[in-house]
């Protein structure tokens, strides 16, 4: 049975683990859950080695919502590259799925943006672990999680 990870925190303003949780059991089977709560953003990429190297996760959610100030953004940059070099440490992906507090205007929008984006964030992590050739049809649609999808660019044949 394959093992997906939930890394959150207390510092979001959302509940997006809850979200991710909700999507992933609506979506399929043969899977269980381990979730694993951190304080803050930058506390994420231990948190998602520990959950595949100690929990033997087979992926990872890491789910964060940074704050609005430069300062914010520079911690999330840092916590995204820790993400990264845990992923090839690992060679396991970690789904990062941030949303920055001033991505929205209000807060109904804030929420709605985190519910969203945390589930559609689940369902490519379902993919990537159980359909991956679901993913490789929808390459190059310009899809966007949170938000409307763009769509594709006219391509050249």
């Amino acid at each position: 049975m394959k093992k997906i990870g939930i890394a959150d925190t207390t510092f979001a303003r959302f509940d997006m683990g809850r979200s991710a949780i909700d999507q992933l059991q609506k979506t399929g089977t043969g899977f269980t859950i381990v979730r694993y709560t951190v304080p803050g953003f930058k506390d994420l990429p231990v948190a998602c080695k520990k959950l595949l190297e100690e929990q033997g996760c087979d992926i990872v959610m890491a789910l964060g919502m940074p704050g609005p100030m430069e300062k914010d953004k520079m911690c999330a940059h840092e916590a995204s590259t820790g993400l990264m070099l845990a992923q090839l440490m690992t060679n396991k992906h970690i789904i990062e799925v941030f949303v920055h507090e001033d991505e929205a205007k209000d807060d109904a929008e804030l929420a709605f943006l985190a519910d969203s984006r945390a589930r559609e964030h689940a369902v490519n992590v379902y993919d990537l672990l159980f359909r991956p050739e679901s993913l490789t049809k929808r390459a190059g649609m310009g899809l966007r999680q949170g938000f409307a999808d763009k769509g594709p660019v006219l391509q050249r044949r």
